[in-house]
Parts: C-alpha cells; sequence; structure tokens
C-alpha cells in the first residue's frame, strides 16, 4: 500500500546514506533529511521510502528477497504514503494535502486535524513530507500532533532546514563525494547516456574534463544534471571550459548564499546559455505552482516576443536542457529552478502581470469545467480539475488578495470538484473567505451561498445548511435567475431530506421544476431538482413512481453521457428494487453506481454503492459477499471521516442487510470476510466486491 511517485532516472550512490537513513528509521519516528536545494534529498528520500514499502532491497542485503526487506514490510504494513508539499507556498493547503496524501477524504465538521489523527491512530505506516522549507513552523506542528496521536507512525521529513519538533533527527545530506569513490562520476555517466548516447567516457582526455566538471560543481547532482544536459551541443572539455571561464561572473550574482555557489553556478550558466524565449519562458513559468499543461503554458505565457506557436519550441529546448522535466504530456519545474526563474520574472518586471494573468486562465479554466461538469465531457474535466488543483487554489489566492469579487464567482464553479473529492474543508475556507470578502450581489455570489450550503450538508451540518439555504432562496429571488432559484431548492431539498423530512423535500423541489418548467438537460439544478424529487418518493414510501421517475432520469444521463446525476439514478433504482424484493436488479444498479463513482473519484458515492451491493448480496443469500463488501464499504467511510451516513432511510435497509448476511454465512464467516473487506487496500477491496471475488483466507 501506499502511492510512491515513480523513479524516472537512475539513481546513483548514497550507500552510505541509505544505511543511515534505515537505521535512523528503526530507532526514531521523525527524521529530516536537510541540505541545499539541488542536493538529492527527494531522491534520496524516495529510494528510502522504496525500501521501506519493501519495493526494492536495502544496501546492507544482497537479495531483493532478503530480511531488511522483509523487515521493514513488517515495520509499515499500513504502507508509505508520499506528500508533495512543493507546490505549497503558505500553510493554508497543508492539512489538506496531507490528508489527501493518505487517503482521507474527510466529510464530517471535525476540525481537519482532528480527523487527520484519528485516520491515522491505530495505523503503522511511514509517511514522507518532501519539501517542507516554505512551511516549516506548520509541518514542525503537524508532525507533532500526529505523532502523538499515532504511535504506530513514522514520518520523514525533507526540507533546506530542519522543523524543529521535538524528538527530531535530522540528516544533513551532502553533495556527492569527489573523493575516493566514483558516485558522482556515475552519475555524470548515466545523465550523459540520456542526454547525449553518442557521448563517450573512455577517453582519458574525456573522463578527465568529466572530473573537473564534477569537481567543479561540487558533487551536486543537480547541478551535474544541468550540465550534462548541455552534452547534445557541447563537447564534455568545452563544458568543463565554459564552467571555468564562466565561474567569476555567474557566482558574483548576491542572490543566494554563498554555500549555494556551485548549484548557482549550474542554474545561472544554464539560464545563460539558454535562447532568450527560452529564458523568457523558464521565468513565466515560475508562476505555475504545480504541473503544466502545455495549453497552460501558452495562456498564461504568450504575448509580447513569445508567441504561443514560439512556446512550443521554447519549452522544447527547455525540457533539452533539463530545466523542465517532462511526464506524458505534463510538464515540471523542480522547485530551485522555479525560484530562479521568478527571481528573474521580477527582474524584468512582470511578476504581477504573471501571476494576475495565471489566475484569470485559471478562472477560466473553472468557468469551463463548471460549464463541461454538466455533460459528455464530466470526467475528462473531473481529471483535469485534479491535475492543476495547486493551481487552481494559487489562483484563488492570488484572487482574493486582488479582486474579491472574481474570487466569489470563481469558488463557487470549483465546488462541484471539491465535492466529488472529498475537499469539504478546503471547499468551506475558500467560500467562506471569498464571501466575506466581496458582498456584491448577484448569480455569482448566490451561486457561492449554494456551494457553502452543499458543503455544510455534506458535513452533516443541517441546521446551518438549512440556514443557508434560505438565504440562498432570497438571493435568488433577487437575482430573479432561474439557475439560482433551482439551484436553492436544491439545497433546501437535499437538507430536507437529509432531516427526515422527505415530504417537505418533494414539495419544495416539485413547487421549483413546476414554476421553471424546462427540459431536464436545460439546467444542472433542474437535474438535481428531479434527483431530490425521486429521492423523496421513495423515502415517502411510493416505489413504484420512484421506480419510473429513477429510470426515466437514468435514461436521459445515458444519452447525455453524464455519470454524476446518473448514478444517483442508479442509488435510487438500486434503493427502490431492494424495498420491492428483487435484489439481482438491485445488484445490477449498485455495481453501477459504484462504478461511476469510481471514474468520478467519489469515496462518499462509493460507500454509498458499496452498502446497497451488500445488501443486495445479502438478500439474495450470499452472506460472505455481502459481509466482504460490507466491510469494504466500511473502509470506504473511514476514508470520508465518520460512520455511515445517507439519506435516513438506509439505516433500516443496512441492518436487514446485516441480519440476513449473517444468517446465511454463520457469525463466524460473516466476522471473517467483513473483516477481510475492511482491511483490505481500498482499491483492490473495491476491485473484488465489484467482480464479487473474495481475498483468500491467507
Amino acid at each position: 500500500m501506499g502511492n510512491l511517485p515513480e523513479e524516472t532516472t537512475s539513481f546513483v550512490g548514497r550507500r552510505a546514506e541509505l544505511v543511515l537513513l534505515e537505521h535512523a528509521l528503526e530507532e526514531h519516528r521523525l527524521i529530516t533529511l536537510t541540505g541545499s536545494g539541488g542536493v538529492g534529498k527527494s531522491r534520496l528520500a524516495l529510494r528510502a521510502a522504496e525500501v521501506a514499502a519493501g519495493l526494492t532491497n536495502a544496501p546492507r542485503t544482497e537479495r531483493p528477497d532478503g530480511p531488511a526487506t522483509e523487515r521493514a514490510r513488517g515495520r509499515h504494513p499500513d504502507g508509505v504514503w508520499w506528500a508533495d508539499l512543493s507546490p505549497l507556498y503558505d500553510d493554508r493547503l497543508l492539512l489538506a494535502t496531507v490528508s489527501d496524501a493518505v487517503g482521507l477524504s474527510d466529510y464530517s465538521l471535525r476540525m481537519p486535524i482532528e480527523a487527520l489523527c484519528e485516520w491515522l491512530a491505530d495505523r503503522r505506516l511511514l509517511l514522507v513530507l518532501d519539501s517542507c522549507e516554505r512551511i516549516v513552523p506548520a509541518c514542525a506542528h503537524l508532525v507533532g500532533e500526529l505523532l502523538t496521536a499515532a504511535p504506530g507512525l513514522t514520518v520523514l521529513t525533507t526540507s533546506r532546514q530542519p522543523l524543529g519538533a521535538k524528538g527530531e533527527y535530522c540528516l544533513e545530506v551532502p553533495p556527492l563525494p569527489l573523493e575516493g569513490d566514483d558516485e558522482v562520476l556515475q552519475l555524470f555517466r548515466d545523465r550523459a547516456a540520456d542526454a547525449a548516447p553518442q557521448v563517450s567516457l573512455d577517453d582519458p582526455g574525456t573522463a578527465a574534463a568529466a572530473v573537473q566538471i564534477c569537481r567543479r560543481l561540487e558533487g551536486i547532482p543537480l547541478a551535474v544534471e544541468l550540465a550534462c544536459a548541455r552534452l547534445d551541443e557541447n563537447s564534455v572539455e568545452q563544458i568543463a571550459d565554459l564552467l571555468t571561464s564562466r565561474l567569476d561572473i555567474l557566482t558574483n550574482e548576491n542572490v543566494w548564499p554563498q554555500r549555494h555557489r556551485a548549484l548557482r553556478t549550474a542554474i545561472g550558466w544554464s539560464h545563460e546559455l539558454c535562447a532568450p524565449l527560452e529564458r523568457l519562458l523558464w521565468a513565466r513559468l515560475s508562476v505555475f505552482r504545480g504541473d503544466i499543461e502545455a495549453v497552460d503554458a501558452q495562456a498564461v505565457c504568450a504575448g509580447g516576443p513569445l508567441s504561443a506557436e514560439a512556446i512550443t519550441t521554447a519549452l522544447t529546448g527547455l525540457i533539452a536542457k533539463s530545466v523542465v522535466r517532462q511526464d506524458g504530456t505534463r510538464y515540471r519545474m523542480l522547485d530551485t529552478i522555479r525560484e530562479y526563474g521568478f527571481m528573474w520574472l521580477a527582474e524584468l518586471g512582470e511578476e504581477r502581470l504573471l501571476t494576475d494573468r495565471h489566475a484569470a486562465h485559471f478562472a477560466e479554466l473553472a468557468r469551463q469545467a463548471h460549464d463541461g461538469w454538466f455533460g459528455a465531457e464530466q470526467v475528462a474535466w473531473y481529471q483535469r480539475m485534479a491535475d492543476t488543483h495547486a493551481d487552481l487554489c494559487a489562483a484563488l489566492n492570488h484572487l482574493l488578495a486582488v479582486d474579491p469579487e472574481a474570487a466569489v464567482g470563481m469558488a463557487g464553479r470549483v465546488c462541484f470538484f471539491w465535492f466529488c473529492c472529498g475537499h469539504l474543508h478546503e471547499a468551506r475556507i475558500y467560500l467562506e473567505r471569498a464571501l466575506a470578502a466581496d458582498d456584491t450581489v448577484g448569480p455569482h455570489r448566490t451561486r457561492a451561498l449554494w456551494a457553502l450550503g452543499m458543503t455544510v450538508v455534506l458535513q452533516g451540518d443541517h441546521e446551518t445548511a438549512h440556514r443557508l439555504g434560505e438565504q440562498c432562496s432570497m438571493a435568488a429571488w433577487r437575482d430573479q435567475d432561474p439557475e439560482s432559484m433551482l439551484s436553492a431548492a436544491y439545497l433546501l431539498g437535499i437538507t430536507y431530506m437529509m432531516m427526515s423530512r422527505p415530504q417537505a423535500a418533494y414539495t419544495v423541489a416539485d413547487r421549483a421544476l413546476r414554476a421553471l418548467p424546462g427540459e431536464p438537460f436545460d439546467s444542472r439544478s433542474r437535474l438535481r431538482c428531479r434527483l431530490i424529487r425521486i429521492f423523496a418518493l421513495t423515502a415517502t414510501g411510493r416505489l413504484d413512481e420512484a421506480g419510473e421517475e429513477a429510470a426515466d432520469l437514468r435514461r436521459l444521463c445515458l444519452e447525455h453521457e453524464e455519470y454524476w446525476t446518473r448514478s444517483y439514478a442508479d442509488y435510487q433504482l438500486a434503493l427502490v428494487r431492494l424495498l420491492q424484493g428483487r435484489p439481482h436488479e438491485a445488484e445490477g444498479h449498485a455495481r453501477s453506481m459504484v462504478n461511476a463513482k469510481r471514474l468520478l473519484g467519489d469515496s462518499f458515492g462509493i460507500a454509498l454503492g458499496l452498502d446497497l451491493m451488500a445488501a443486495a448480496f445479502a438478500a439474495q443469500g450470499d452472506g460472505e459477499r455481502a459481509a466482504h463488501a460490507y466491510g469494504t464499504g466500511q473502509a470506504y467511510w473511514r476514508m470520508v471521516g465518520h460512520p455511515q451516513r445517507g439519506t435516513p432511510e438506509l439505516a433500516p435497509v443496512r441492518a436487514e442487510c446485516e441480519r440476513q448476511a449473517r444468517a446465511a454465512a454463520g457469525n463466524l464467516a460473516y466476522e471473517d470476510a467483513f473483516h477481510r473487506g475492511l482491511v483490505d487496500d481500498g482499491e483492490s477491496g473495491l476491485a473484488r466486491a465489484l467482480l464479487g471475488h473474495l481475498p483468500s483466507e491467507s
């Protein structure tokens, strides 16, 4: 179990450091790898994490299945989890980033730190927090809280400075050794082979020049990689001469501390040798916080001498020079390289221009996603939002500072992604900040009120949701906007359902639909109001009507290739068929719901669907499959941070499911299958539930 990033280049050397780090992980609960930028802290942490996860061998054993690897697996039976903090420039998203990394999508009203502590409390795992340097105090506080709450937790962090937390054990990561070892030269050979396979270091003069480069760059891995990236245009000897001749000029800049001299030399030299448009793109790309899509780079960075077409050429050049790293269709800049670029952006006087342009672009992307979420591109837009989440949040932060009215509009549009992915605490923070920062009336503010109401509904705060629903209704009446009116009706309707008032939910949704007639796909809120009416029909026992309306809505969603609404139509059809004594049909609809929620990354919806699948299995007499699905569902309920939820009529269905499953399987078999579902890796357990395969006894 875990979420470790893939290594895209060879790992070289660090045998001594890995042995020290393995001992440290056995003896300490908080270890921080410190060192300057580019020295290889993240790569060392990743390799140590792979050893801890049993994915590769520890340096002191000879076989991958040796005792150290087995020992590593045994120390962290709940996995090794990686949280990349490099996109964070303040601590507001720290808890959300770490929670997301360990698989927690909290839907409760608890403080995020409380939810994360409870999630980790009984787990034995290794958590890696990479790149803590910009938010050291917040990281120190978080780590202290987690280690106190979770006795089985070990934390490994990387930072340019120690956290200063109690019990912290620091290991300084030095550059690769220049004497008595060939690690740095092996790194040069590996990266040279990647950049220019035709280059050979067999010639004594070439080999001596390579050694000279490594010495000049003080064995700093990133500096060596940047130098090797020039081998497609220069010989090893030429690079050695260029570095020597440019050293004094490049180190006169009083930008970074003197201890970063070699890295500053390498980055400055690489910057100097870039073409002018490549340097301009480098600076402009520094406004991005996460991975970058080419289309985003063109939208944000084009202007003046840098045309959209020129960006493609310049980007190719930066990739060839190892300034930008490519992973499929996405691009990334390492922190130290981004910082250098941002320094030059400020020198160019474009810092405000580019941050404004970045925020405007991602606000527009949020608008497109909000519209696209409604139809056939729904799943693709979900993935797009997930991939650009760090930049969406950066854009919101900027707009909150410079254009609060635009921030209100953007926050309301991003909400559907937040709902699906369990980022409810982020949603509430941003929406409350935006609404407090700007009081301009209109549909944007009404949408943000609706989004805040939906957030607190999903957190279980029904009284606050009802109050916000009434505010949203008054604002919608003032706007005289049909979409706002239907949204307000949906919010009040879902709140009434959660408060066990299905007739009130039916009335408010039906009244809105009749007052504002139209086709179902005229409006996303019209679809949602139809869902509320179906929910209410089921809850009031009008099962035939509920089944007919749900089947009709599902058919329409299939025609439009829409997933979210269709999944809840399936949810209602599964529940109706169960209550009608048709469990085989219920199983099919529950399975369809879970598959759709899986595509959308909606853990809350998956948990609901698994409960209905379990009930369908139990009603068909398959007690063990029911118990396993029910256990897997419980694992997902834990992921969303609270016991089983949903509309109140589900409670008796769940109780009957457990009674039938225990009767069919027997108590011992039921408990065993339930436990296997509960402790299984979430994704594996879900796959087994969908396929109907139970895990082996072992």
